[in-house]
């Protein structure tokens, strides 16, 4: 079993559906602390450290085999509890940030919160020292995204995401920092790659997993060009 931390609700069916097309077989068991967001946005990741460790320590005792934390805000933080728990944890945009430094040299983040800001270029940075790559990385915070999406408007907060991606100059790659933006992929017009995380997140999630149980499960997603 796969346990995701999700820090809003809206990630639940975004996942289901990616296992069902990419995934067959694979179980997965949803963990959702909206609280976990709220509280590392005002104090920092750090302040939500025991907690999310006692969370991912709980999936554990439940069963996981693996668990991916959805929330590129508090990702850091659930990928060091792996230390504790014994099982791998891995943070949702990872293999997005190790794409976005095999794209290019350039590369713009973009967030709809500035709390996921950090985080993301950090991990950037640190993608870039694992394959040994000198990257430039931009933070770019796509002003009025989040308030579409507290006010339930999918729609409206993708399209603002998009617009931002189509209005970056000079790099080599996007990456679309939040779980949440992946809508805006399908919609941008910008000429580099724009990068989201959910579908290469859970690829990576389920191949950690299997290969901790010994089990084989059906991935599809290993069989599309280009992943």
């Amino acid at each position: 079993m796969l346990a995701l931390l999700h820090t809003s609700p809206v990630h639940v069916p975004v996942f289901d559906a990616l296992r069902d097309r990419a995934h067959p077989g694979l179980e997965l068991r949803h963990l959702v602390a909206e609280d976990l967001l709220e509280r590392a946005r005002a104090d920092g990741p750090a302040a939500v450290a025991d907690e999310v460790r006692a969370r991912v320590r709980g999936a554990v005792d439940r069963g996981a085999r693996a668990v991916l934390c959805t929330c590129s805000t508090i990702g850091g933080v659930a990928e060091a509890a792996a230390a504790d728990v014994g099982v791998p944890v891995l943070r949702v945009d990872r293999p997005m940030a190790a794409a976005a430094v095999a794209a290019g040299s350039r590369v713009v983040v973009l967030a709809a919160l500035e709390s996921t800001l950090g985080p993301t270029v950090a991990l950037v940075e640190e993608e870039a020292g694992r394959a040994g790559r000198s990257v430039e990385v931009r933070a770019v915070l796509v002003e009025g995204a989040w308030a579409r999406f507290e006010a339930g408007d999918p729609a409206g907060y993708a399209r603002r995401v998009a617009d931002a991606a189509d209005a970056v100059t000079g790099a080599d790659a996007i990456v679309l920092a939040q779980a949440s933006m992946a809508p805006a992929e399908r919609l941008t017009t910008a000429l580099v790659p724009v990068l989201s995380s959910p579908r290469t997140g859970l690829a990576a999630a389920a191949r950690l997993r299997r290969q901790g149980s010994g089990e084989a499960v059906p991935d599809r997603e290993a069989l599309r060009p280009g992943t």
